[in-house]
């Protein structure tokens, strides 16, 4: 515990760094000078004149000589203020600084000012004591009761300095509460390499890797100066210790802000509000953190919003996501996460993005060893509706909505796109594959048109696959279409029918076999029943979905050459054994090999810092079209049980393309004519003008609209690639 000093005033403001971390032949600010630019500023010292004008307006220091300016200087905008240690002012003139409806004048004014470098034209007022910053040029600090730094300051990274203590290091523990998955922070964190930090854990040798990597990203010295990048602005504040601010941010009513990057620039500035308190974190460019969030160890990536009341600890957050009003504990979640209710949960988990948590919603709160060391994880498009509560361990495939209920066990469910139903009366868990694809298509197409348009981030350093058919949800229905086959010719077997295959069974006994009882095996941790509803009808679903995906990716591969499309269909060849298996790191896919390959490369020392992962990153996202176009022909291949497409069965898929693309426009209609054709969304209007004033009408749908140019687009692509 820190005990209360004496300290005379000469050596008040003396800069931070301890004598014993002084390399040889450095004094106490040559950190301060490696952080600035001495040569973009002419720096004098004052003479007796201004000296003399500066007191009688109230001023003092503990040593003048050590108090340098810039020309142009005015003396008469420097009032009431204090100046210790080594302060260097830039040019001040006697302008006025605008923000928003905030306006102030150039100058400092009623502030103690220890050790800090000011930039040109800034307004420093009611600054009761800034220590040790490099503030940049026009920038406004107003009324702030503290803001300084420390010898030791880390700015929210997962470092160690010179002397420190292993224990000192600010770890997340993403996934589980009990720890074991933990990561260090650092300024370039995406959620590709939390996730590959956090999941790959019994590669030893890899975690050790990041752990080096991270601690050697940046200077061990001590001594570092907090940072206010140009053209900022800082109001009202009470506590700022150890935050670095990038350029144009706006920061007003803090709390508190302890050991934090806030990045920020002019083209991606990013905001702190009202009543918020944040320590040990990193803020993403864009992002903006306001009324009353609590964070402590935390990273959200680019364009994020935490606001009204959040809770957010020991969490990493990934790009274009929002959370608000509720309570996020040991997770790890990737880009394009909703979750906006005050009552809702979420722990220990790890939520692979474009998802969102319904009100009531209590994902992960319920403990079943004895030790807090469950964990859930889910894949895209997660959506536990209303007051639904879960149990860890679980595991969801992609796109699983779970109807509102409190489910007694653990849940695998492995039906991507599916509805999870828990049926109280009959006292058994119910899920419906393909739900989406055949109840709810226009849910399903709206969510990827709608996160493009979320996305505002002009820093795009995580790569996101916002398509709802991709290489991972292919996979995960693959695996899906084989468990129905199984399940499907058991249930007939069971039923005392003859044996035949799936196949049969659906050219011959289709009828027939929808009224099978089909019974799911491994999917809730208790000894109910699990009925697959319409298992049929999501079997052909899985098999429209598959073609879907593999001829408009290919299709869209081959369009800028069409030429070669034509000629070289039947030349296209792939791997026999050809490897689906893909993985989600944080939101852009790549496939399993291409990413242990990366993994070697880490462990080997050939990638030796972030920025060289990241850039392997990037390799693998630049072949992503090359690569999902063969992922797309492979499907196609196994989905039609041939080992290569010639020329008239790939001009037969794109016919059956064409009719799918028509099935999508016309449930498009359907599943949102719906609302239009339901007495109780009437009963609240007057007449049918009412409602039309404040609906408008189905066919004025954006979504509708756009659906049918996209059949246009479609319908014309695959005329065109007709070999």
């Amino acid at each position: 515990m820190a005990k209360m000093q004496i300290v005379k005033s000469e050596d008040f403001g003396y800069d931070f760094i301890y004598d014993k971390y002084l390399p040889a032949g450095k004094d106490e600010y040559y950190l301060r000078f490696k952080q600035t630019n001495k040569s973009e500023h002419n720096y004098r010292r004052l003479n007796s004149d201004e000296i003399e004008r500066l007191i009688k307006n109230g001023n003092s220091s503990t040593d003048w000589t050590k108090v340098l300016v810039e020309d142009p200087f005015d003396t008469d905008l420097i009032t009431n203020s204090l100046f210790a240690g080594l302060v260097r002012i830039g040019s001040i003139q006697n302008f006025y600084l605008k923000y928003h409806d905030f306006t102030v004048p150039v100058g400092i004014t009623n502030s103690k000012i220890i050790a800090c470098d000011i930039g040109e034209n800034c307004a420093i007022h009611y600054c009761a004591y800034l220590s040790h910053y490099i503030i940049g040029d026009r920038v406004i600090l107003s009324r702030i009761d503290e803001m300084c730094t420390t010898n030791h300051s880390k700015f929210g990274e997962g470092l160690v300095k010179d002397g420190e203590n292993e224990k000192v290091r600010v770890t997340i523990d993403t996934l589980n509460e009990a720890g074991g998955r933990e990561v260090y922070p650092f300024y370039d964190m995406i959620t590709a390499d939390a996730f590959l930090w956090a999941r790959y854990r019994d590669e030893t040798k890899l975690i050790k890797r990041f752990e080096e990597i991270t601690q050697n990203s940046k200077d061990s010295s001590r001594g570092y100066y907090g940072e206010v990048g140009s053209d900022s602005a800082i109001k009202s504040c009470r506590i700022i210790k150890d935050v670095n601010f990038g350029s144009s941010v706006y920061v007003k009513g803090a709390n508190k802000l302890k050991n934090l990057t806030v990045k920020s620039t002019a083209e991606e500035p990013s905001q702190i509000g009202e009543g918020v308190e944040l320590v040990n974190g990193i803020i993403g460019l864009g992002s903006r953190v306001f009324y009353g969030v609590k964070a402590v160890r935390f990273v959200i990536g680019n364009n994020c919003e935490l606001k009204y009341g959040t809770r957010l600890i020991h969490s990493i957050v990934g790009d274009n996501s929002t959370i608000s009003c509720c309570e996020v504990l040991n997770a790890l979640i990737f880009p394009y996460h909703e979750q906006h209710h005050n009552n809702s949960f979420l722990v220990a988990a790890m939520i692979q993005g474009q998802s969102n948590m319904a009100a009531g919603a209590t994902v992960g709160s319920n403990h079943n060893t004895r030790g807090n060391d469950g964990e859930i994880i889910a894949g895209r498009g997660f959506w536990p509706g209303l007051s639904t509560t879960l149990k860890h361990n679980s595991r969801f495939a992609s796109f699983v909505i779970l109807a509102k209920a409190n489910y007694p066990a653990e849940l695998d469910i492995p039906f991507p796109f599916s509805l999870v139903l828990n049926d109280a009366h009959e006292d058994r868990l119910e899920i419906m594959p393909a739900y989406y694809w055949m109840y709810n298509m226009y849910a399903i197409e709206r969510n990827n048109k709608k996160f493009l348009k979320r996305d505002k981030r002009i820093t795009k350093t995580q790569h996101i696959e916002t398509k709802y058919l991709a290489p991972d949800t292919v996979a995960e229905i693959l695996n899906a279409r084989s468990l129905l086959e199984k399940w499907i010719t058991a249930a007939w077997i069971a039923a005392g029918k003859p044996p035949l295959s799936i196949d049969e069974i659906l050219k011959e006994k289709k009828e027939e076999a929808k009224k099978l009882f089909i019974k799911g095996e491994n999917i809730e941790r208790s000894k109910r029943t699990v009925k697959i509803i319409k298992a049929i009808e999501s079997y052909e679903a899985y098999r429209d979905m598959l073609i879907w995906y593999g001829v408009t990716t290919f299709a869209e591969y081959f369009d800028k050459d069409l030429e070669k499309a034509k000629t070289n269909i039947e030349d296209f060849k792939i791997p026999e054994e050809f490897d689906f298996n893909w993985v989600n790191i944080g939101g852009q896919l790549i496939p399993e090999k291409k990413l242990d390959s990366i993994k070697e490369d880490i462990k080997a020392g050939n990638l030796n810092t972030w920025q060289d992962i990241h850039k392997s990153y990037d390799e693998a996202h630049d072949a992503y079209c090359r690569d999902k176009a063969e992922n797309a022909y492979a499907v196609l291949c196994k989905i039609m049980k041939v080992n290569s497409l010639d020329r008239i069965l790939w001009n037969t898929l794109l016919d059956k393309a064409a009719a799918i693309r028509k099935y999508i426009e016309e449930q498009i209609f359907y599943t949102k004519n719906k609302d239009y054709n339901n007495h109780f969304r009437d009963i609240t209007y007057r007449n049918a003008e009412e409602r039309k004033a404040v609906l408008g009408t189905v066919e004025d749908n954006a979504l509708i609209i756009e659906s049918k140019k996209d059949t246009e687009y479609y319908l014309s692509l695959f005329e065109k690639c007709k070999a």
